[in-house]
């Protein structure tokens, strides 16, 4: 083998690489071991823990640097929401919301006509939704003008009467493009302040639509109401810190009494005698029995005397307090305790009545935080507080932004940038005011109950046009400009898609899923060991072995997420693993019969194999670039897997095997590559599989007669994910009857479309689903439909259980996949279908330069995935688990095309192979000997395939069983029809073509 060194490099680069991105998970696990040990069962003073010490060093990477308990959290491997629970929503802020704001609500009949025919047209058309609307206006009238709609006061200097309607969609896009962009930020700070780890929002490719992952949230509906309100933009008067430092040492002084008296207190009663509701009473004052988050000591409790001033520095100097709105500053992890005093009643008594308190949204600058905290930890962030005034009576600030017209960040003279802002007639009379009575004071911009900006009043602002200026960078005053545009378009998010999945549950996938793998994973290092003698055996283990580390240390790099469809994919490319080393130990095992000595046969039979493993793994992979690109959510996560799975175990079975095998040749040591037992096994394999094609295709025949007739006569079960929905997954105390909780929930969703089903083996689990209230997106929708399924329930939980604990304790996940999306997923799981057959085509075709081979391999395809698809449309209403069909069975079709197209290709390699051995055979006889001669690696791949996907199947968990059986089917139906049905038909035109030749 060329190149030894430079693989050898590589391959201990690559452990090292592993090795060091695998050692952050280790570090997570262990910090949050010590967190669950210290906290018990309070889930809160757990997190408090973790929260105290995210900026701590736990991971010191030799002398090169630090690493903080954040920092590791960002690179470890991370589990999907369906292994350690959370909530998952698909956000999307409807583009045509924002067009119909963008007119300013015109009404014109043609308009709102061209609007809905655009919505309509979305559905099954993969072009975004401005050229949809212009292609639907201009068809209901051709010499209507989009100028006459969009000449609106806002759009005035970018439409003219005069705009063409080429003109008038290039800014509505633009504009729409903005607000878009706009609700992404918003969203984005609403997410940071959950308090939850490790939160995920990123766009998705169509327009408006936002992923949003929240894993350990533990309220979904608090989410929802937050995520899917209007931005609230704000412009208060404000206090002078001058003005109010006074009642702020009043405060500090207050606080530092009630302490000290709330500490003697307890140091006077046992600690055994304070009940819960003291507790309760004194939560507000006390800080004792409380984590201390001290990023010097988080294992110790505080004793000493605690004041307002303890956690926010006033802003003072020796000259006194300093000129602004800014009364103090606090350290990110301090702001709640600021909050708590500040809330508390005997605290406001002391303040103005008409004060109110806010933070900034940005954290201070990095040097100036070190300044005032030099105990800080240099990773730590501070926040401002600032000082709000109320001066209207009934508490509304005295201008909101729905006044504003524009906003643009551009450059003053003196070059530095600034916003500038317009608002309408009655904005700007109310702006005149407020900046007359603000002169030499500041006026806080504030989003969402956070401060984003606090500009000085220099004078009086007439006619509403202004400047806002404050040594902003190009990006901040572009972020400022987006925030005041967000009060102009009033486009909320509309959830689309939500999934919410109970910590418990996902804890019971992790156990499942592991297990099933381990056990998986064992057998089929066992399996190599017997079936190849302890040498050969052994090498092929290792391969296998130093696979699963490479995954895992490149899913760590990668960032990918952990899926259970994840850990499927995994344990599918054991079987590719598997497939690679078994094509290599039969071609050294041929080789060795025909009289080679061992040396010369590893290296015949590793430049035999590499094509048949070649095209094998490419085919495959393409299948999951495919799935990649059409799929979403856990499906990305399966295909991520698999595409680096087959990535990794390519390298382990060709370059690690041989180095060890050559390694061992060096040393002399005696190789063998089968047992007494498995010495002659399918050696003497004389099938005429041509000559009995025609009782093959009966059989095929017969099948897909059964499949196609079960297809058009019941169909197949659609899931949530293509039809909209709802499902829910609750589990009772006792066992419970499907039939009475479906009648129950009948009557509850007013005889709307109800199934249940048993979730489990238990039979106190269910899996409700429904398509009640799918169409409302009223923000107390969701809220709705929680509520009528708690009192369809009600009887079956018993009589002390209320909707709250119900919703925590009872309902381990739940799902909604709005009509839109599920049109999406519809399309895109079609295309992705019809496109990897394609490409499977044409790469075969440009492969073995024979269009019969395609033609072959593509029909062997076809009669795959139409039985699988008929068993599922045969056996849906009888089995004990799921068989919907979902973007988890898209995804399962698209690997069983991937394993049947890896068998095909091995055949077809070997025919090629034997044609070009024997041109002047027979061809039938060369097809058949080319055919047993690849038997034995055919059974040892589909038998350990199959064996590592039933051990899934049986130990794997509910949730993926209905993907597993997809793909178990699809092994025993791909493996045949490679044998049976590919090479038959590829045969039968070659001999056509030969005929007419």
């Amino acid at each position: 083998m060329q190149n030894k060194g430079a693989i050898r490099l590589f391959a201990i680069l690559l452990a090292l690489v592993s090795l060091y991105q695998l050692f952050f998970t280790y570090k997570t696990r262990s910090v949050e071991a010590e967190a669950k040990a210290y906290a018990g069962e309070d889930s809160k003073l757990e997190f408090a823990y973790l929260d105290s010490i995210k900026n701590e060093t736990v991971y010191s990477f030799l002398w090169f640097r630090d690493y903080t308990y954040q920092e590791c959290k960002e690179r470890e491997i991370n589990f999907g929401l369906d292994l350690k629970g959370g909530m998952n929503l698909i956000l999307e802020v409807k583009v045509s919301d924002v067009v119909l704001a963008l007119s300013n609500y015109n009404t014109d009949e043609t308009f709102h006509k061209a609007l809905k025919k655009a919505e309509q047209m979305e559905k099954s058309s993969s072009e975004d939704f401005i050229t949809l609307f212009g292609q639907a206006y201009e068809e209901l009238d051709k010499d209507a003008q989009l100028a006459t709609i969009f000449n609106t006061i806002e759009l005035k200097e970018k439409v003219s009467y005069n705009s063409t309607n080429d003109e008038v969609l290039k800014v509505i896009r633009t504009e729409a493009q903005s607000a878009i962009d706009n609700a992404f930020n918003i969203l984005r700070t609403r997410i940071d302040r959950f308090g939850v780890t490790q939160p995920n929002i990123q766009k998705l490719e169509k327009a408006g639509r936002v992923l949003v992952e929240l894993p350990g949230v533990t309220e979904p509906q608090r989410v929802r109401k937050l995520l899917q309100g209007t931005a609230s933009l704000e412009f208060w008067e404000t206090y002078e810190n001058g003005e109010i430092f006074q009642y702020l040492f009043q405060a500090d002084s207050k606080v530092r009494e009630l302490e000290e008296a709330q500490k003697s207190t307890e140091v006077a009663q046992p600690a055994e005698e304070v009940t819960a509701d003291d507790k309760d009473a004194d939560s507000d004052l006390s800080l004792l029995g409380q984590l201390e988050n001290d990023s010097t000591n988080v294992d110790s409790l505080s004793t000493d005397t605690k004041s307002l001033f303890s956690y926010l520095q006033p802003n003072y100097t020796q000259q006194g307090p300093m000129r602004g709105p800014v009364v103090g500053m606090s350290l990110a992890r301090d702001t709640s305790k600021v909050n708590g005093y500040l809330q508390n009643p005997v605290i406001k008594g002391l303040l103005p009545k008409d004060v109110k308190f806010f933070w900034t949204v940005k954290p201070v600058e990095q040097d100036y935080m070190q300044s005032r905290f030099p105990e800080a930890n240099e990773k730590e962030s501070a926040f401002q507080l600032v000082a709000i005034k109320v001066s209207t009576h009934d508490g509304r600030p005295p201008l909101e932004g729905d006044v504003i017209t524009s906003a643009r960040s551009q450059t003053n003279q003196r070059g530095q940038f600034e916003v500038a802002m317009s608002m309408n007639a009655e904005g700007a009379k109310t702006w005149a005011r407020l900046t007359g009575a603000n002169i030499d004071r500041s006026i806080a911009i504030v989003l969402d109950g956070f401060v984003y900006s606090y500009p000085t009043v220099n004078s009086k602002i007439d006619g509403g046009s202004s400047q806002i200026s404050g040594n902003f960078t190009p990006n901040e005053a572009e972020d400022l400009a987006n925030i005041l545009k967000s009060g102009k378009l009033p486009a909320p998010a509309r959830i689309v898609e939500d999934t919410v999945v109970g910590p418990s549950l996902g804890q019971e996938a992790v156990n499942s899923g592991l297990s099933s793998f381990i056990w998986a994973f064992v057998i089929v290092l066992i399996y190599m060991l017997l079936y190849y003698g302890y040498r050969a055996g052994w090498v092929a283990d290792f391969a296998l072995v130093s696979n699963m580390f490479f995954i895992m240390g490149v899913l760590a790099s990668f960032g990918a997420v952990l899926t259970l469809p994840g850990i499927a994919g995994i344990v599918l490319t054991i079987g590719m693993s598997v497939d690679a080393n078994v094509l290599i130990y039969e071609r050294i095992k041929e080789e060795i019969k025909l009289g080679k000595g061992v040396q010369l046969a590893i290296k015949d039979g590793y430049n035999n194999a590499f094509s048949a493993i070649i095209d094998a793994n490419v085919t495959t992979f393409l299948t999951g670039v495919i799935l990649f690109v059409f799929g979403t959510g856990p499906i990305k996560g399966f295909a991520t897997t698999l595409m680096i799975g087959i990535a990794t175990s390519f390298f382990s079975a060709i370059f690690i095997t041989r180095l060890i095998f050559e390694k061992m040749l060096d040393k002399k040591k005696k190789l063998i590559f089968d047992t007494s037992i498995t010495r002659n096994l399918f050696s003497n394999v004389h099938i005429k599989f041509l000559e009995k094609k025609n009782i093959f295709f009966v059989i095929s025949g017969i099948l897909l007669v059964i499949s196609i007739g079960s297809l058009a006569t019941r169909g197949l079960k659609q899931g949530i994910d293509f039809t909209g929905g709802r499902t829910f997954v609750v589990r009772f105390e006792d066992k419970v009857s499907s039939i009475d909780i479906q009648k129950a929930l009948s009557d509850s969703f007013d005889e709307s479309n109800v199934e249940v089903k048993q979730f489990g083996n238990e039979g106190n689990q269910v899996r409700i689903a429904t398509n009640f209230m799918v169409d409302n997106n009223e923000d107390n929708a969701d809220n709705l439909v929680e509520g009528r399924l708690y009192e369809g329930l009600k009887t079956f939980l018993g009589p002390d259980v209320d909707q709250e604990q119900f919703l925590s304790d009872y309902r381990m996940s739940s799902q909604k996949v709005g009509p839109t999306i599920a049109s999406d997923i519809k399309r895109n799981a079609s295309l992705a279908i019809l496109f990897s057959l394609v490409v499977i085509f044409l790469y075969i075709l440009a492969r073995f330069s024979n269009w019969q081979f395609g033609l072959g391999a593509l029909a062997a395809l076809v009669h795959d995935v139409l039985i699988v698809l008929g068993v599922f449309s045969l056996t849906y209403s009888i089995m004990p688990f799921s068989l919907e069909i979902d973007q988890a069975f898209i995804a399962a079709i698209l690997t069983v095309i991937g394993y049947s197209i890896n068998d095909t290709v091995v055949v077809f390699d070997r025919i090629r192979e034997y044609f070009k051995l024997h041109p002047k055979r027979d061809k039938v006889e060369v097809t058949n000997e080319a055919l047993n001669s690849t038997v034995s690696r055919t059974v040892n791949t589909s038998l350990t395939t199959f064996v590592v996907l039933l051990i899934i199947f049986l130990f794997g968990g509910e949730v993926i069983r209905g993907f597993v059986f997809a793909l178990i089917i699809g092994v025993v139906v791909g493996t045949y029809s490679s044998l049976f049905i590919a090479t038959p038909i590829s045969d039968y035109f070659l001999k056509d073509k030969n005929k007419k030749k």
